[in-house]
């Protein structure tokens, strides 16, 4: 029986030990304020998270212990009131020690990932300081926004396995973003990348990603845009069935049918053997083409039923669903939706069913 209970007791203390190993701890004084409340707040993606409030001992000091999952580091923040007193970013296991004062000036050691954040943190307090030094001097004012904008994406390249990058990213100033340019979502792929080999786990790094790709697709967006003005309709570049991107503009017809479907509605896959097949056999001879987009996420139905039907005009997929950037150019709002390209011009004549489609087509294709 005592060996049972040693092990017993044993097992509990392992258990204790695992979980306290999961933490990282703040050991901090805050300046010439004792009894006063500090505020810890998590960074949850895109929104603060309290956590606790504690009360500073004699000499202001403070401490508290945040739970860190393993490679997952957590950015956790410090509020004296309305004031930032302290960012952090905490590895499992760190002892963060932190001197601070009521003003929101700190030092920190213990956290390598803390002391840089730190950095990043002056660089932007600075910089918000010179703009409103600056106030009256709109000249300077911009002189200070390029000055910090290329100091920043300068500090990204330069840390791409750091998470401290992520905050530099979604800097703002007022309601815009810094990184407002659309090309910035290159810069945006490329971190995400980088920190997603380090930190695979990391949800500050799972909303990078997912931003990275909203802002890549309003940089192809905006790419096609500006193409549309040479082609007289927004071009689309997608992946066709062997992986090649396949541009709309490239498509050498007099005829072009846009057609967005969904690979995974029996109807709609009737739809290309009972309707658009035979007007494809029909008429491709004279000069049409069919473009078809499919918009379901699932890129292995699509691929399988594009085979299986033997479907012999143009087939692509980016594999993003409804939010595919073809969906947004084109406002499909619907499936299945069509587009006629005639000539190289949009055509916007109304048509309806099989019917009207081959009347149509056989109209412009005499």
């Amino acid at each position: 029986m005592k060996n049972c209970n040693k092990l017993l007791a044993l097992a509990l203390s392992a258990l204790a030990l695992a979980a306290c190993a999961d933490k990282a701890h703040i050991r901090g004084t805050l300046t010439d304020a004792p009894g006063r409340q500090i505020v810890v707040k998590q960074l949850e993606v895109n929104t603060y998270r309290d956590l606790d409030t504690i009360t500073t001992k004699a000499g202001g000091a403070f401490r508290y212990d945040v739970a860190v999952a393993p490679g997952q580091p957590e950015f956790v923040y410090l509020f004296y009131g309305d004031t930032r007193i302290a960012a952090l970013l905490l590895e499992k296991g760190e002892i963060a020690t932190i001197e601070a004062d009521t003003l929101g000036h700190y030092t920190v050691t213990g956290s390598e990932g803390s002391v840089q954040l730190a950095e990043v943190d002056k660089a932007y307090a600075d910089f918000i300081a010179n703009l409103r030094a600056h106030e009256d001097n709109p000249p300077q004012m911009t002189q200070d926004y390029l000055q910090h904008y290329r100091a920043s994406v300068k500090y990204v390249m330069g840390h791409p396995f750091s998470l401290t990058t992520i905050p530099v990213l979604y800097e703002r100033l007022g309601e815009a973003s810094i990184f407002s340019q659309t090309t910035d979502a290159i810069l945006f792929r490329d971190v995400a990348d980088s920190l997603q080999t380090v930190y695979p786990d990391s949800r500050y790094v799972k909303a990078l990603q997912k931003e990275a790709e909203r802002r890549l697709r309003l940089l192809d967006l905006e790419n096609r845009l500006q193409s549309a003005s040479e082609t007289s309709f927004p071009d689309i570049v997608l992946p066709d069935i062997k992986g090649e991107r396949k541009a709309l503009s490239s498509v050498e017809a007099k005829v072009i049918l846009v057609h967005f479907w969904d690979a995974t509605d029996a109807a709609q896959k009737m739809m290309n053997l009972d309707s658009l097949l035979p007007l494809y056999q029909e008429f491709h001879g004279r000069g049409f083409e069919i473009y078809a987009i499919c918009c379901s996420a699932d890129k292995p139905e699509w691929a399988s039923t594009v085979l299986a039907q033997k479907l012999p005009w143009i087939n692509v997929n980016d594999g993003l669903g409804g939010a595919s950037p073809a969906v947004v150019t084109y406002n499909v709002k619907s499936l299945p939706n069509s587009f006629l390209i005639v000539n190289g011009e949009l055509n916007t004549t109304p048509i309806t069913g099989t019917d009207g489609m081959r009347r149509e087509l056989g109209r412009l294709l005499r």
